[in-house]
């Protein structure tokens, strides 16, 4: 697997997604802004990875800080993650990671203002290289759900190219694979992006994992004939009633899950869980350019001039249509989940086993 982001000769190098998979491209960051540009404009995308990129723009924002006491340091932090919490709404891990970073400044008040910018970007590094290890638990807890010969219908990208490395979705299919299970994997294109068809086919097609494309209306045909064992996809936020938003398309795929019998599962690392929101109805959905839509790549037009257009990115499925949510605490009922913020809770007695 291709790093998606790593530090690198003191800058972010952040693999250029928009290029896949005619080219591997890597964009150097020398500064925060650039780190922003590239979550705004897709460059990294997927929750976890997004997470990784604030926490790493933080840490290079803050090595051109020229302030000398803590008070004016921080005072000087706080634009650059509100830029970096300005790029993308929806994906909860870009605030819980500017969140972890703002409180990891706190704790290091007292020590030296270059000391602190040199355990910024240790900090971001060990939140890529905690996320990789949240991904391998995931995809042991959910390799359990799948058979030997088990069809698996996905939806976007959320493997390592969303993540640190290795996957949410993809990571519960890499560790069925690891395990010798011969599993084939369908893919739904994902309209108007293509990151089923341009990042995830491409990453199982570089793992060896027998991956079939298709579009996305084609998802309720092959249930029907009955080719379809179960779906498995990632979430950009999970809320308090077991909600989930993700990429858009995947409340359709649910529903048609629903209506077939088949199990439709998430996974979730529990840095996408945000137990603030009560109901997925809250959960702000981001609107993007209408041009993804009207134009192949911001190209080749293939709609009329001046057509009214809807583009949002992302869409809630409700909890009743999901069997189960996989985190790396190991896998529940999406009723289940808001428990995972109490305190006392003795999770082996609700976990789905």
């Amino acid at each position: 697997m291709i790093p998606t982001i790593e530090w690198k000769n003191g800058f972010v190098n952040m693999l250029d997604q928009t290029k896949l998979p005619i080219e591997i491209v890597y964009a150097e960051c020398k500064d925060y802004q650039t780190v922003a540009k590239g979550i705004k404009e897709l460059w990294v995308r997927g929750a976890p990875a997004i997470g990784i990129a604030a926490a790493m723009g933080i840490a290079l924002g803050a090595q051109r800080i020229k302030a000398k006491n803590f008070d004016a340091f921080y005072e000087e932090l706080m634009p650059i993650c509100e830029h970096l919490a300005s790029t993308r709404p929806t994906a909860v891990n870009l605030f819980w990671a500017i969140e972890r970073m703002k409180e990891f400044v706190k704790k290091n008040k007292g020590e030296d203002i270059e000391a602190i910018k040199k355990k910024l970007i240790d900090e971001s590094q060990k939140i890529l290289d905690e996320d990789i290890e949240i991904n391998k638990a995931m995809g042991k807890y959910g390799a359990e759900f799948i058979k030997d010969g088990d069809t698996i219908l996905t939806h976007c990208n959320a493997g390592a190219l969303a993540t640190g490395g290795y996957g949410t979705a993809l990571g519960v299919i890499r560790a069925a694979w690891e395990q010798g299970k011969k599993i084939n994997v369908f893919a739904d294109e994902t309209r108007p992006i293509l990151q089923g068809a341009r990042l995830t086919a491409w990453e199982l097609m570089q793992d060896k994992i027998p991956v079939t494309l298709i579009t996305d209306n084609m998802a309720g045909h092959f249930m029907k004939k009955g080719v379809i064992d179960m779906a498995i996809v990632g979430t950009d936020r999970t809320v308090a009633n077991g909600d989930v938003a993700n990429k858009i398309g995947t409340y359709s795929v649910a529903v048609l899950c629903k209506e077939h019998n088949i199990p439709f599962y998430v996974a979730a690392p529990t840095s996408t869980i945000d137990l603030s929101i009560p109901s997925g109805e809250l959960i702000p959905i981001e609107e993007r350019n209408p041009i993804e839509i009207t134009h192949i790549f911001g190209k080749t037009q293939i709609a009329p001039d001046n057509v009214k257009v809807a583009n949002p990115a992302f869409d809630v499925t409700p909890a009743k249509y999901i069997t189960a949510i996989i985190t790396e605490k190991g896998s529940f009922r999406p009723r289940d989940i808001r428990k995972l913020g109490e305190k006392g809770v003795d999770l082996e007695k609700i976990r789905i086993k």
